[in-house]
């Protein structure tokens, strides 16, 4: 079935529900070519710059260099994650990488000491990861996660095109395995992220991630000793919650 952006219901669900049927079998690459068809210049994709990052990343090249990357550049990031993703994003021909950031007013009044970390983890997602998506996300139909289904817990039954409220959100990497993602990279020569060699198989803002022992889940080092598992941006908030003005998106390791 053809689609293009004049063939696009109001309807996302129903859309992403064809999507997915078309889709759910299809090789990452032709999951972005189908989503870069949908959707043209009013699709985005978000990148965390972590551990896995890099084989979407050259995928995206190939088909799409000039594809907006939104990067959350929270404040708390590893200085290992910041160097990355500059040297990352050249060697690939990425040419519009956004950095996002949370906005002054928000961590003066929630966070003026940069600790809400400690104390409530949720929060310091909201105001760091979550609010800065949604206001950039807002002018864009649809956006591209990195998240694959081998990591666990909701990820399990990961579609490969989902409704995300008033957006569409693509998923290429879903049906694929950690020794599928390993030899894209060692075919393409794909550069590691260089905490992987020290233990972190999933990677956020240093504060909140931990090495992970042998055996370990992916993402057990993500919040280490707590229930959770997820920055936000993955799950459905209650109407009102996300920016005034902008869609309250579905919205980890993007």
């Amino acid at each position: 079935m053809a689609y293009d952006q004049t063939d696009r219901p109001a309807d996302q669900p129903s859309l992403a529900a064809r999507l997915d049927a078309e889709l759910r079998h299809a090789e990452p690459a032709a999951i972005l070519e189908a989503a870069v068809r949908a959707f043209g210049d009013k699709l985005a994709m978000v990148s965390s710059f972590g551990a896995e990052s890099a084989v979407l990343l050259h995928l995206a090249a190939q088909v799409k260099p000039d594809i907006p990357v939104l990067f959350l550049d929270t404040g708390m990031l590893f200085g290992q994650t910041l160097d990355y993703r500059k040297n990352l994003a050249q060697r690939l021909g990425l040419t519009d990488v956004r950095d996002l950031r949370p906005h002054y007013q928000d961590l003066a009044v929630s966070d003026p000491d940069a600790k809400l970390w400690q104390t409530d983890t949720d929060a310091c997602c909201h105001i760091r990861k979550v609010l800065p998506l949604d206001r950039a996300l807002a002018d864009f139909d649809a956006w591209i996660t990195g998240r694959k289904r081998f990591h666990g817990g909701d990820r399990l039954s990961l579609p490969v095109v989902e409704a995300a409220e008033h957006q569409v959100k693509f998923n290429p990497l879903a049906n694929w395995t950690k020794d599928d993602l390993d030899a894209y990279a060692a075919k393409h020569d794909l550069p590691a992220h260089p905490l992987v060699a020290q233990g972190f198989p999933s990677i956020g803002c240093w504060p909140c991630t931990s090495p992970v022992e042998e055996g370990e889940d992916v993402r057990a080092g993500r919040w280490k000793g707590s229930q959770k598992s997820e920055c936000g941006i993955h799950l459905t908030r209650a109407p009102g919650v996300g920016v005034a003005g902008s869609p309250a998106n579905v919205g980890g390791d993007i």
